[in-house]
């Protein structure tokens, strides 16, 4: 098992291209940051029973303008008024963060 400096080192070595990409490439670097001891999901989740709970319970950000600013294109960002529209009919901007933290994880995984 790699160690959390050859973790963060994998990472941010890893080329993105899209404000997607960008964004939960961010996010799995902060996650590592907030992890004391062992790397994993249990550690990383912080008590939360998955990335839903994380995402609502105010674990990472907890307003819909700082989501859209961290994982959408400038575009995005004018069709939904900065994070004040939601981002599509089926997800709130909290569904979005969590689906964007489980691949942030998934990143962390890989790079383990």
């Amino acid at each position: 098992m790699k160690t959390k400096e050859e973790i963060i080192a994998v990472l941010e070595s890893k080329k993105t291209r899209s404000a997607w990409s960008k964004g939960v490439k961010a996010f799995a670097l902060d996650l590592l940051d907030g992890i004391d001891g062992e790397i994993t999901k249990e550690n990383a989740l912080n008590g939360a029973r998955d990335w839903k709970e994380y995402s609502y319970g105010g674990c990472y950000y907890i307003y819909d303008s700082d989501i859209a600013e961290a994982l959408c294109t400038p575009s995005e960002l004018k069709r939904t008024d900065g994070g004040r529209l939601q981002p599509n009919g089926s997800e709130s901007w909290l569904d979005v963060q969590a689906r964007a933290l489980f691949q942030a994880w998934t990143m962390i995984q890989r790079a383990m």
